[in-house]
């Protein structure tokens, strides 16, 4: 009974994926950095969808003035560690799914070896320091890495798959990191969403990904449109093999 009631809970997107995929997306493991603006949209879809393995790092707790755009938390939530408040509010959405919280600063984790068994790693962070932890743990163990970014009414995406595409550091060679950004709560959602798509397109090997293209949206233009970037060898990050270590999983 409890299997069928799982099932049912997919049933809009068996058309799309069949069991077969839905089987893909049980056995996935994804590892998201970040559980803000991004970090929550990305979350809520992923374990909507049926994700089997989930793991959130935030070392942040939850303030009032996050409320416009972090959707999984209320004003309940304000003082509680966002990892754990995230998971929370997904085990309620979807109890099928398994869910682990850490609340560590990636600057200050090792993370090749603690992001070594995901399928997929996710940047919904929100700083340039930990994006390039994040980038190079990629880079080192093979695994493809979905990024996402947002400032004001403009959000970005791109996928890197090491050793096929651009990095992250290859596009941003240096930290663009100014000030903290204001931020319109729907662009959050907006690119939130895409780049929950890219990681369920990843995991079953459907469409095209958003390889060596950085997809920029202008929400006060209501438009979108897409830069394409590529390798650089000097990249510090993964220009020569002292930096690049791994094979790409897709």
């Amino acid at each position: 009974m409890e299997v069928e009631r799982e099932w049912k809970r997919y049933e809009r997107q068996l058309g799309l994926i069949g069991k077969h995929g839905q089987k893909k997306l049980k056995r996935a493991k994804v590892f998201i950095a970040g559980a803000g603006g991004l970090g929550t949209a990305v979350l809520t879809y992923l374990a909507a969808a049926g994700i089997g393995k989930i793991e959130i790092v935030d070392k942040d707790s939850v303030h009032l003035s996050n409320l416009n755009r972090q959707i999984l938390f209320s004003e309940k939530d304000v003082g509680k560690e966002k990892a754990w408040a995230a998971v929370k509010k997904l085990r309620s959405l979807n109890p099928h799914i398994e869910l682990k919280a850490k609340t560590e600063d990636l600057l200050l984790t090792c993370l090749y070896e603690r992001v070594s068994s995901f399928d997929v790693l996710v940047d919904a962070l929100d700083n340039f320091s930990a994006r390039y932890i994040l980038n190079r743990a990629s880079l080192h163990q093979g695994i493809p890495l979905i990024h996402g970014a947002v400032r004001g009414f403009y959000g970005q995406i791109t996928t890197v798959l090491p050793g096929k595409t651009a990095c992250l550091r290859c596009l941003f060679p240096g930290s663009p990191d100014l000030v903290q950004p204001s931020v319109l709560g729907p662009v959050c959602g907006l690119v939130g969403c895409l780049q929950a798509t890219e990681v369920i397109k990843l995991i079953l090997g459907l469409g095209s990904l958003l390889e060596n293209r950085l997809l920029l949206y202008d929400g006060l233009r209501g438009t979108s449109e897409e830069v394409e970037v590529q390798r650089r060898p000097d990249c510090q990050d993964c220009g020569g093999p002292a930096f690049f270590m791994g094979n790409s999983r897709t």
